[in-house]
Parts: structure tokens; sequence; C-alpha cells
């Protein structure tokens, strides 16, 4: 067998050795449709090594072609803490997750944490963004896409 058949060989034992473990890592997106496909906030989660139970966050605040801008918030756990969605105004929402509060303008394009000093949801409940089966969803309380504003 010639070196470059060998060398071929081995680096395709190395990539169908390597597939499970990449396998393992979690890379997910879901959202919240407000109006249409063009105005949303999506969750986006990724984890970056199979090994870790770390899973970086970003909230992307969507109301196109206005405004896109993808935000990173507090990572979480490969088990999700589900994220609750609350109208907080018009084009504002209060998201909260665990015992951190974020505050989303998709009229500014912006997400900031949250001290939510009286840890009251600001408005009525939008829907949830959770984990069934494993994937994350967003659920709406009214069974339907949210409308905008309040």
């Amino acid at each position: 067998m010639t070196f470059s058949r060998r060398h071929t060989l081995f680096r395709a034992i190395v990539s169908l050795a390597t597939l499970p473990l990449l396998a393992a890592c979690e890379n997910s997106v879901t959202s919240m449709i407000v109006d249409n496909k063009d105005h949303a906030l999506v969750l986006v989660r990724e984890q970056h090594y199979f090994w870790s139970d770390k899973i970086e966050q970003y909230i992307v605040v969507s109301r196109l072609p206005d405004c896109q801008h993808r935000i990173k918030i507090h990572p979480d756990r490969t088990t999700m803490t589900p994220v609750a969605v609350y109208e907080a105004g018009d084009l504002l929402w209060a998201l909260k997750q665990g015992g951190r509060w974020y505050l989303a303008s998709t009229e500014k394009c912006q997400l900031q944490d949250w001290g939510n000093p009286g840890n009251q949801p600001p408005g009525q409940a939008v829907g949830n963004f959770w984990q069934r089966n494993g994937k994350p969803v967003f659920t709406s309380t009214a069974g339907q896409s949210p409308s905008a504003g309040s």
C-alpha cells in the first residue's frame, strides 16, 4: 500500500471515528414569530464541545428589513431552562429564564439584562421557549403566533 493510500485511509478512519463526538453537540434555533416571518425573536443555542454541559445562547431580535441583531445572553445547561416570554409594551418583550430577566425590543433592535425589581411579569404571557424531545421549541400561550405590541 502506498503512502498516499495509507494517508487517505487514515483520514477516513479518523473522520468516521469523530462523527459520534460531533453528533453530541447541540446547535439549535427556534423562533417566536410575531407578525410574519420577517418579525421574530429567535433563540439560538450552541454547544461548542461535546464534553461541555455549557450551552452558549443568543437572542436574535429581528424586524426585517429595519433590524436584525444577534445578542449573546447568559449560558445555559444542555438540559434547557425554559424561557417565558411576556408582552412588555409596543414591540417590546420581557424574557425570563430561571432567575434572569431580559428586555427585547424589535423597534430599537436591542436586548438587555433587566433587574425587574418586583420580579413580576410586566404584561400578558405570550409563550415559552422550552425543550421537547431534546429539541428547543416555542409554544404560544394562545396556541397561535403572538401579535405585536399590546
